[in-house]
């Protein structure tokens, strides 16, 4: 409030209503107040009562949440922003994890987020307060939202069809993939350049760009590339009481991409700790594609396009930070996410990764010793 935020335009007034956009605590177009409602809002004299209502709920939250730090925050108020950036991804995080995630992400380029919510990030206390942000757009999980993704042409497609009608991790997949469709039109309507989908424990890290800024880093992309590879590294486990992980985890083990082949193959034994593979999690990145017609997902790591094969490219030195398995409570709570049962057999049909079906079996029958010792 009483600044210019830099995150370009508002959403346009005839954006495309999907279902689930309509029940916004604070109305249904968090720019109407041109930003005067805004996080930056709580410490502003001449704010606005959508401001007051959001200084009140940062009051009762800043102790427990550890947000207070975030007030008084400036950013370049130049709104000419080139090229214009949007992040999407699925989530149901709490406000704690969320926000420091987003800033991060404003401080070195996105202008938009596209965020659909469910669980704890789509209780009333985080999303009045996400949705005072400008150019945060929360789209919630409701039935008219789900009924019109049952209508979407990916359930006729065979790119995706391995993961149709499976449990836990396969349909949290095909969730994304439906979100990530949905996003695609709203960044187009939006004017977005660039669009990347990432989830709120992962950091885009611009390394390689002539500033810490991923929209540096963008804007030296050649016009006839449509999609850019950032390779992922992921944290390490060196405690069991991590509480923060962005600010506490520091150590990442580099993507294979970014390795010399004999440091990568000659010390892959001693890499991978007796895992089943080279990382715990996901090891082929994620992506940003640039935003044009007949776009697609192609999963929750990549885009594709109708028309035609994108032209893509791998960056040598950017990375996502993928911040997996950091705190002992990313175990324990693997036990509430699914109803498989902890048998070898089972959780194959409910875990895609190795790592996951081995941590949802000790989450679900080993003690808490047994746990923090595997």
């Amino acid at each position: 409030g009483g600044m210019r935020d830099p995150t370009g335009t508002v959403w346009p007034a005839d954006t495309q209503r999907f279902p689930g956009m309509e029940n916004s605590p604070l109305g249904s177009s968090s720019s109407s107040t041109g930003g005067r409602g805004s996080y930056f809002a709580v410490s502003s004299a001449s704010a606005s009562s959508a401001a007051a209502d959001c200084a009140e709920i940062l009051g009762r939250s800043a102790s427990s949440h550890g947000i207070s730090l975030y007030r008084g925050w400036s950013f370049d108020s130049d709104t000419a922003i080139t090229p214009k950036i949007c992040i999407t991804g699925s989530t149901s995080a709490s406000l704690h994890q969320i926000l420091p995630w987003l800033y991060y992400h404003k401080v070195i380029g996105v202008s938009h987020f596209i965020l659909f919510v469910e669980g704890e990030a789509a209780k009333p206390a985080v999303t009045s307060v996400l949705e005072s942000i400008r150019g945060v757009k929360i789209i919630y999980r409701t039935k008219e939202l789900k009924e019109q993704q049952d209508r979407s042409r990916i359930w006729n497609e065979t790119w995706l069809s391995g993961f149709f009608y499976k449990p836990c991790n396969y349909e949290l997949f095909v969730k994304q993939s439906l979100n990530m469709e949905m996003a695609i039109v709203m960044a187009r309507e939006a004017g977005m350049d660039w669009i990347i989908h990432l989830d709120t424990d992962e950091l885009i890290h611009p390394a390689g760009a002539r500033e810490y800024s991923l929209r540096r880093l963008l804007l030296d992309v050649p016009d006839n590339v449509d999609m850019v590879i950032f390779p992922n590294y992921e944290s390490s486990v060196e405690r069991d009481d991590i509480k923060d992980p962005f600010t506490e985890v520091s150590m990442f083990k580099k993507n294979y991409d970014h390795l010399p082949k004999d440091t990568y193959f000659g010390l892959y034994k001693e890499a991978t700790r007796g895992n089943p593979n080279y990382f715990l999690t996901y090891g082929n990145g994620k992506s940003a594609a640039r935003v044009q017609e007949h776009m697609r997902p192609n999963g929750a790591h990549r885009w594709h396009n109708y028309m035609k094969s994108p032209n893509e490219i791998k960056l040598e030195e950017a990375a996502i930070l993928h911040y997996t398995y950091t705190k002992f409570s990313d175990l324990t709570s693997r036990r509430d996410r699914c109803g498989c049962k902890p048998t070898k057999e089972d959780v194959k049909r409910c875990f895609i990764l190795e790592f996951d079906r081995l941590a949802f079996i000790i989450a679900s029958t080993a003690t808490e010793q047994e746990m923090r010792n595997w």
